[in-house]
Formats: structure tokens, C-alpha cells, sequence
């Protein structure tokens, strides 16, 4: 029985595309120079992992296992170029302002991880629901580093959103510093970088003490995870193999 329960936790939380699994660095670092974009990005991908995971789980029956990766970056390349043209029809400001950002989207490593380890193992209810927790998880990262980036940069938070996102999104716009100078070192690159590390280091803290909480056990019993770009590979208890 799927347990929803953990593939929220997992996406959002314990396996995060950026937090936890360290994936999809470059256009996190490149696109996060407002909140807006990052919402714009976070938006967009996580499209293309419910649909993609979808299509993965959907067509599991007829790709052979030979084929299995070529066929799911062709069904990931064509769901980009669907949002790629969207974004140019219906979102243009965000369409230039996320720019190559958007096709390298079919690299992101998160997503054919997620299609290999999970999609094509389940059902397309769950391989669903995770591509939208994974997505979920992805654009909370975004948010919340363009965010911080944005707020201690230029004293703004999602500015410009109505005219990039569309007027739905007009009430977004905050002016939290009034006549704020900036720190233009926040808004440029290594900004990225430097908010990302403390970013990396809170959420280490917070599972640290929640070890130490439940008695210095993880998840898996105490037994060491390796991470990589499928997902968190646990070992059996009986074995030590990892599953």
C-alpha cells in the first residue's frame, strides 16, 4: 500500500531536490535573483514532474528495460518543450527572464531520477503525487532562497510579480525595507552561494536535534542513507543491501 504520508515527508523535507539530495544547483543558483523567478522556475518544473511522472508510470508497460532512460528523456524533453511554449504564449516577461533556464530543465537530474526510481516502479496516482511533492519541495527551495535573496538585496518581495507571473499574482508584491540602499552582493551570484550554505546549514541543524530528539536514531534504524540522484538508498536491515 502507497503510503502518501512519506512521499510527502520525503519530497518536501527529507529527500528535497536542493536540501537533501543537492541536485538542480544551477538554475537554483542562476534564476533565484527575486522570489518571482524562483516561484516562475519552481512552478514550471514541478509541471513537468507530475507529467511527466505520470507518462513514465503510464507507459511502464510497453519500454523495455533497454530503453527504458533514452525513452524517459525523450517523454521529459517534449513535456519541456510543451512548457517551454506556454510560458512563451501565456508568460512571456517569465519566459525571458528564466531563459535557457527553462529547456535545461530536461537535465535536471531530480527529474529522470524520480522517473527511474519511483515513476516506473508505481502506479500514476502515486508516481503523481510524488512528482508533485518532489515539485513541491523543489519550489519551496526556490521561493525561499530568491526570497531571502531579494528581501536582504533589495528590500522587495516578489516585485514585479504581476507583470512576470500574470495580475493574479499582483498581491504578492511586498515592500518590506522602504528606502533600502541593497546589498548588491545578495542580488549577484556568489549571494547564491553564501545564502544557500547558511540555507544548507539550518536544515542540518534541525535534523541533527531531531535525531537527538528520537534517540540518535534515523528513519532506516540508525543505519547510514546514500544519497543519489534517484533518491535516498536505504540498506535492509537483514542484509545491508541497499534497496
Amino acid at each position: 500500500m502507497t503510503d502518501f504520508r512519506k512521499i510527502a515527508r520525503d519530497g518536501i523535507w527529507d529527500n528535497n531536490v536542493v536540501f537533501g539530495q543537492f541536485l538542480a544547483l544551477c538554475p537554483l543558483l542562476a534564476v533565484t535573483g527575486t522570489a518571482t523567478n524562483g516561484l516562475g522556475m519552481g512552478l514550471a518544473s514541478t509541471a513537468v514532474m507530475i507529467a511527466s511522472g505520470v507518462a513514465v508510470s503510464a507507459l511502464r508497460p510497453v519500454i523495455t528495460p533497454q530503453i527504458r532512460i533514452p525513452a524517459f528523456v525523450l517523454i521529459i524533453a517534449t513535456l519541456v518543450t510543451m512548457v517551454d511554449l506556454g510560458l512563451n504564449a501565456y508568460a512571456h516577461e517569465l519566459h525571458k527572464g528564466l531563459g535557457l533556464f527553462i529547456p535545461l530543465i530536461v537535465t535536471n537530474c531530480a527529474i529522470l531520477g524520480r522517473a527511474e526510481a519511483f515513476a516506473s516502479r508505481q502506479g500514476p496516482v502515486a508516481a503523481g503525487f510524488d512528482g508533485l511533492m518532489m515539485g513541491l519541495g523543489f519550489t519551496i527551495a526556490l521561493v525561499l532562497l530568491g526570497g531571502l535573496r531579494e528581501v536582504f538585496g533589495s528590500g522587495t518581495l516578489f516585485a514585479n510579480a504581476g507583470a512576470v507571473l500574470g495580475p493574479a499574482f499582483g498581491f504578492l508584491e511586498i515592500t518590506v525595507f522602504p528606502d533600502y540602499p541593497g546589498f548588491l552582493l545578495l542580488i549577484l551570484p556568489p549571494g547564491g552561494f553564501i545564502v544557500l550554505g547558511f540555507l544548507l546549514a539550518a536544515k542540518s541543524k534541525i535534523d541533527a536535534l531531531n535525531r537527538a530528539r528520537g534517540g540518535g536514531q534515523a528513519e532506516t534504524g540508525g543505519a547510514a542513507r546514500t544519497f543519489t540522484a534517484a533518491g535516498v538508498l536505504s540498506p535492509r536491515p537483514e542484509t545491508g543491501d541497499p534497496q
